[in-house]
């Protein structure tokens, strides 16, 4: 009992002074960590890193100052005492598109009342693109205070504001029947440079519709020109012919409008229903043109069906006609050339004949020619063989006499050549005589193979007792 009580109060010991421990690694660990806690965020605070897109503006709550980043990098800031706010540079803001990803795009399309007092729904959507001027930034961040305040209070109500007052300058058969585009330029403009100064006015408008249909009417298709008054919301002009324009509210704080996008424009009931109807009248009014004009084709058809069959019969015959003066002339031509043709093969007889006989009588001169220019040249042959004979007898006589007068030399030369030849011919020359002889006379000659085989057998026995001799 005493062991356990002993080991217990042991225990108590070491956990105190396990605590007691704990607590001075903690009280030592804030002394360190609370400056370097406070450090961190002082250098976290002092710090203010800009992304591409965007604008700050810093301010000092110390003295008061506001400073603009607009482009992306490290800068530094009063800490503690400095606050930042971040504007979009590019901003869009679309009416009827559901599909984005910030409120302020996913607002209602903008609901517009035309001249003629029709209400049609307008999706749009715009771009804007904020100031990169310190000053301009400033004056915006100082009335609108951030972003969200500055799309909601100046762009959204703005381009609100500009598309309805467009919207009033046209009716709404206009804007629906191909003024969707100049719709589009004009509020644009208007964005861009201010609005148009406007007042309300009964104008005249001109339109371009078919004509009425009619049974006298050579061109029921035709174009034709009205004229319709209507009151409408138009710019005032000044002198020189251009719109006055308001101030512009987003001209004061540099923003620019980059883009404007129309998407497809919805009409109210009535309207539809209008633009329907005339759809529809248009199409019956094309329709009875095109009966009509089907009607009218079908009888000029038939009328150029019977013009045609008449000219082609008037063709057939005049051509008739013109085949039989064409197989008249064609016979008296073919007369006229074989009259013609034998004219020319009586002149071409004519022509032949005094040819040939031309040609004989060139070819006997040239006969005649050929057998003087013969015995010309015989002549002269023969008088050129008789001067050669003369010649070579000449220098034959010459030649005799000249040797008849050298006679020993002559024979002596001669008897030298003729030593020289044998000389060379017979120095090698050598003469065997035979060693064994068959032969005889008539009588005792070879008469028989039988002879011959004996006698070749005789010569080889010969031999053959010649070589033992020797040996």
């Amino acid at each position: 009992m005493a062991f356990y009580i002993c080991n217990k109060y042991l225990g108590r010991e070491v956990r105190v002074e396990e605590r007691r421990q704990l607590l001075h690694k903690g009280l030592k660990a804030a002394v360190f960590g609370i400056p370097l806690l406070a450090i961190g965020l002082t250098i976290n605070s002092s710090v203010l890193m800009t992304d591409a897109g965007y604008s700050y503006v810093h301010q000092n709550n110390l003295t008061g100052e506001l400073d603009v980043f607009t482009e992306p990098g490290i800068h530094f800031r009063m800490p503690f005492l400095s606050k930042i706010t971040k504007y979009d540079q590019l901003i869009t803001v679309s009416f009827g598109n559901n599909k984005g990803e910030d409120f302020y795009q996913r607002l209602d399309a903008v609901q517009v009342r035309f001249a003629d007092t029709y209400i049609g729904q307008i999706p749009v959507t715009f771009r804007f693109k904020l100031s990169n001027d310190p000053a301009a930034i400033k004056k915006m961040h100082r009335e609108f205070r951030n972003n969200t305040n500055l799309i909601d209070a100046l762009l959204v109500k703005n381009a609100r504001n500009v598309t309805v007052i467009t919207a009033t300058q046209y009716t709404g058969e206009e804007f629906f029947q191909g003024g969707l585009n100049q719709f589009k330029s004009k509020l644009g403009d208007q964005l861009r440079e201010g609005i148009y100064l406007t007042e309300r006015r009964q104008v005249e408008v001109e339109e371009l519709d078919l004509a009425p249909v009619g049974v006298n009417q050579s061109n029921a298709n035709q174009l034709q020109r009205t004229n319709q008054l209507v009151w409408k919301t138009v710019p005032v002009e000044d002198d020189t012919g251009r719109p006055i324009r308001q101030d512009n509210p987003l001209q004061q704080y540099g923003i620019q409008v980059t883009q404007v996008t129309i998407g497809d424009p919805q009409p109210e009931n009535q309207l539809d229903q209008l633009l329907a109807d005339k759809k529809r009248l248009v199409a019956d009014r094309i329709r009875a043109i095109q009966e009509q004009e089907t009607s009218k084709a079908q009888a000029e058809t038939e009328q150029l069906r019977k013009e045609i069959q008449r000219t082609r019969e008037v063709q057939d015959a005049q051509r008739r006609k013109e085949l039989a003066i064409i197989a008249q002339q064609k016979e008296v031509e073919v007369a006229r050339q074989i009259a013609e043709r034998e004219i020319v093969e009586v002149e071409k007889t004519k022509r032949l004949a005094e040819v040939e006989k031309e040609k004989e009588l060139a070819i006997a001169e040239a006969n005649l020619a050929i057998q003087k220019a013969n015995a010309l040249s015989a002549e002269f042959e023969a008088k050129a063989i008789r001067e050669k004979g003369r010649a070579e007898a000449e220098v034959l006589k010459a030649k005799y006499a000249a040797l008849g007068a050298n006679r020993e030399v002559y024979l002596a030369e001669l008897n030298r050549d003729v030593a020289n030849s044998l000389y060379n011919n017979l120095q090698n020359f050598q003469v065997q005589m035979p060693q064994n002889y068959i032969g005889g006379g008539e009588a005792a000659g070879l008469k028989t193979n039988l002879d011959v085989i004996t006698g070749f057998g005789a010569l080889g026995l010969m031999d053959q007792t010649k070589k033992v001799v020797q040996k």
